[in-house]
């Protein structure tokens, strides 16, 4: 099979939450961990590849995403979305425009369009802003991100920093005239140079709108939202096939472990509600862990009882973060956590553990890579964004959620083991 749309996404939530919301559509969708060492071969309609890109050096996350790209282009991709956070997670030089900019470059793409807008999740672009529910983005949670602290909600503000070229927007006013309009203020702003445009969206609806408008485009990016309903249009035309059948799995009854790494404020209610309802749990100390490594918890783990709910987490309000930052400082920290976490997810498989579902987009990619996964099938969706993937071989298959921080309801996890059961 010949691949139509190729994805980049750059954390291992987010490709999970777009190939997710792709799947919706009843379409062919495969989800590469990393970029394929192989070429390309029996791919799907739309490919999808993981990419842990976020807050790393804008260079290095450049260098990947070209070579993301290059293997999308080799499995036969004629059209392109770049997928990033719907809170727009990034920093001052990067890494969203940096990427951008050298994908269009690559692909000989003059203009593209951001939309982070994920309605469904309560996120939303007006006049340019990005709204959290009912808060701007500089008023959430998001503020005090530990890595990627958003303290502007303008996205023409934030992207303007990490691009070259110039930088537009097409308003609600614009897109609530219908795609025509949309079409035409897009060929407007090209004859003006501006080669980035933020497009404004409150509810599906706009997203429908800006995708019929940007049907065309070879180049898009955008939030998880927005792929849905491009790839509606994309298998309306017959440009990719329909394929009902949903993975389903009927063997994995053994060994449930989550573990969280995010410190979001929807993931520490989530944590707090799964203790409360009586999950086995074990919280790290980076601090600890820096001093005696992982020995503790590991033999923890060895000698829980894997019929019950386990989590393990590093997850603790900011106070405390800003805390063990600084006295580890922000990386070593990130990197002690992702580290243990990382060792108890390999631990637990080895024990025999079948299921695991992970918190945190930092988090998911250190653990996916720790587990040796390149490649996940779409399974049932826990809640919008956020689906239960398989893996393994057909006589030890597995299950893993990678959950966004902010993603789910408050008993999001109990939820998901109980979608996992029922399957």
């Amino acid at each position: 099979m010949v691949t139509f749309l190729g994805c980049i996404a750059d954390d291992f939530t987010g490709a999970t939450d777009l190939a997710s919301m792709l799947a919706r559509s009843g379409v062919n969708v495969s989800l590469r961990i990393g970029v394929p060492r192989t070429e390309p071969k029996n791919t799907a309609d739309i490919e999808v590849i993981a990419l842990k890109t976020r807050s790393i050096p804008a260079s290095d996350a450049v260098k990947e995403s070209l070579s993301a790209l290059k293997w999308l282009k080799q499995a036969g991709a004629k059209k392109f979305f770049l997928k990033y956070c719907s809170t727009f997670d990034s920093t001052s030089k990067g890494n969203i425009g940096p990427v951008s900019e050298a994908l269009m470059g690559q692909l000989g793409i003059n203009q593209t369009i951001y939309c982070p807008a994920f309605p469904e999740n309560g996120r939303s672009i007006f006049m340019g802003n990005l709204f959290v529910g009912q808060k701007l983005l500089s008023e959430s949670s998001m503020k005090d991100h530990p890595l990627t602290p958003m303290k502007d909600s303008n996205l023409v503000r934030l992207l303007s920093a990490q691009v070259t070229n110039s930088v537009g927007l097409a308003d609600h006013m614009i897109v609530n005239n219908g795609a025509d309009i949309l079409k035409e203020k897009l060929i407007a702003l090209k004859k003006d140079g501006v080669a980035h445009v933020i497009v404004d969206a409150v509810a599906e609806k706009d997203l429908e709108i800006i995708a019929n408008a940007c049907e065309d485009m070879d180049f898009i990016t955008g939030g998880s939202a927005l792929a849905m309903p491009l790839a509606e249009l994309y298998k309306l035309s017959g440009k990719i096939s329909e394929n009902n059948n949903i993975y389903r799995n009927h063997e994995l009854t053994f060994g449930s472990v989550v573990l969280s790494g995010s410190c979001s404020e929807m993931t520490i209610l989530q944590v707090k509600d799964f203790i409360e309802r009586g999950a086995v749990a074990f919280q790290l100390d980076p601090i600890d862990m820096a001093e005696n490594g992982t020995k503790k918890v590991l033999d923890w783990l060895t000698e829980q009882d894997f019929t019950k709910n386990i989590i393990i987490y590093a997850t603790a309000d900011p106070n405390i973060v800003r805390t063990v930052q600084d006295r580890l400082g922000v990386e070593n920290a990130g990197r002690i956590v992702e580290q243990g976490l990382s060792e108890c997810a390999v631990k637990a498989k080895e024990i025999g553990a079948k299921n695991f579902i992970i918190a945190g987009g930092e988090t998911s990619g250190a653990i996916t890579k720790a587990l040796n996964i390149s490649q996940l099938d779409i399974g049932i969706e826990i809640a919008p964004g956020v689906p239960w993937t398989f893996f393994g071989t057909k006589n030890n298959q597995m299950a893993l959620s990678l959950k966004s921080g902010n993603f789910g309801k408050v008993d999001f996890f109990t939820e998901a083991l109980s979608k996992l059961e029922n399957l």
